[in-house]
């Protein structure tokens, strides 16, 4: 059986993503960290294309509505790099027990590596019309509501729900996905 329905295949069209800290670990709750999201976003739309059409940072996984010329090239490089940082910021801020337990989880599953960030995989959803699109963003931006993070999606700082609603947000989204159908 293939798994084709959860692989980039048209790069013509957005993609709904799921990434996931290993062991659904509480990493996003510093701004260091979400930051680190921000900062690889932004590097990836300068030199790769990348647009963001929404998005929701939790916890311990983010929700990303992302089209680029090579989506799948992208999110390697990006849970690479954002890895990556994620390492340095968690040693940096002395959480101990992340690390060991990243380094627990790669001995399990990857042998090239000291330390895993992230599961495998980020479940891309093609999505090829607009009301896909308003399907999955009402999904990503009820997310910290349903979660009990907040009473209104809206407080939740880490999501484009903001910039939808012209509120002050701290990453600029690509809104530039109207008229797919």
């Amino acid at each position: 059986m293939t798994r084709s329905r959860y692989k980039i295949v048209e790069n013509k069209y957005p993609h709904f993503m799921t990434c996931t800290i290993v062991e659904w670990l509480k990493v996003f709750n510093t701004p260091s960290c979400v930051q680190i999201i921000f900062d690889a976003w932004n590097y990836a739309r300068k030199n790769q294309g990348l647009q963001i059409l929404g998005y929701v940072i939790m916890p311990h996984h983010l929700h990303m509505i992302a089209r680029a010329p090579d989506l799948s090239k992208v999110m390697q490089s990006f849970k690479s790099i954002t890895a990556k940082r994620i390492i340095e910021d968690v040693t940096n801020l002395g959480k101990e027990h992340l690390l060991l337990a990243f380094e627990d989880f790669k001995r399990t599953h990857k042998s090239e590596s000291t330390y895993q960030v992230w599961q495998e995989g980020n479940h891309p959803q093609e999505l090829t019309n607009e009301h896909m699109i308003r399907q999955k963003l009402d999904y990503m931006h009820s997310n910290p509501l349903r979660a009990g993070l907040v009473t209104r999606s809206e407080d939740w700082p880490y999501s484009s729900v903001r910039n939808y609603l012209g509120l002050e947000s701290p990453f600029e989204i690509d809104k530039n996905w109207r008229g797919l159908e």
